[in-house]
């Protein structure tokens, strides 16, 4: 039986459970630092926190961390390889992803997402339901593309930043680390770290 544990009961986890069901995993637990108050997350149980999912690696073929905030999810992901965790790629069966595409311990690839050929995508990213990310893509550690978000051609997208969703990245450019891309925005010039872009045509706030 393939059983398979996600540190953080969130919604965000709720959708990685569903996935890896779909995926063919027979059963998943929840692990998080509300545990014992927080019991259940939807339809699975919450069995422990992040002491307890370490003590019990060895009881599980996989681990994710099922937290949005990207500087958590990477803090938590290097937390459990430093631990040994067996830590897979989870990918929906309707995303279309290249087989040249490149994909880090730890990310989730969505419903109806799709990766094309030689994109690299760090650990720990997340590339929501019906996101694109074109061609020769790199995306680092940590990214979050969310729902109905596009990234043209040879973008870059650098540690921890998120795009939100319905954004559009024109090929090409260079987003910063920890960046936000507001719901909506067209960004169409290179972005420095930190910023928090808004608008048509993406302006910093």
């Amino acid at each position: 039986m393939k059983h398979l544990a996600v540190l953080g009961a969130s919604g965000h986890g709720k959708v990685i459970a569903e996935c890896a069901e779909v995926c063919g995993w027979d059963q998943v637990s929840f692990f998080d630092d509300r545990w014992p108050a927080l019991a259940v997350n939807g339809h699975w149980p919450v069995i422990g926190g992040t002491k307890e999912l370490i003590e019990r690696l060895a009881e599980f073929q996989g681990v994710l961390v099922g937290i949005g905030n990207n500087v958590i999810r990477l803090t938590k992901l290097q937390q459990l390889l430093n631990a040994g965790a067996h830590v897979p790629v989870l990918q929906h069966p309707s995303a279309n992803i290249s087989r040249y595409a490149r994909i880090g311990a730890g990310s989730v690839i969505f419903a109806g997402a799709v990766i094309n050929a030689d994109s690299e995508l760090g650990q720990g990213v997340i590339v929501n339901t019906g996101a694109t990310v074109d061609h020769d893509c790199v995306l680092g550690d940590g990214v979050h593309i969310s729902p109905g978000a596009n990234l043209a051609g040879g973008v870059v997208v650098a540690a921890r930043s998120w795009v939100g969703i319905g954004a559009s990245v024109r090929q090409l450019v260079r987003i910063g680390s920890d960046v936000v891309v507001g719901a909506g925005a067209a960004v169409v010039a290179d972005a420095a770290d930190g910023l928090i872009l808004v608008g048509v045509p993406a302006r910093p706030r």
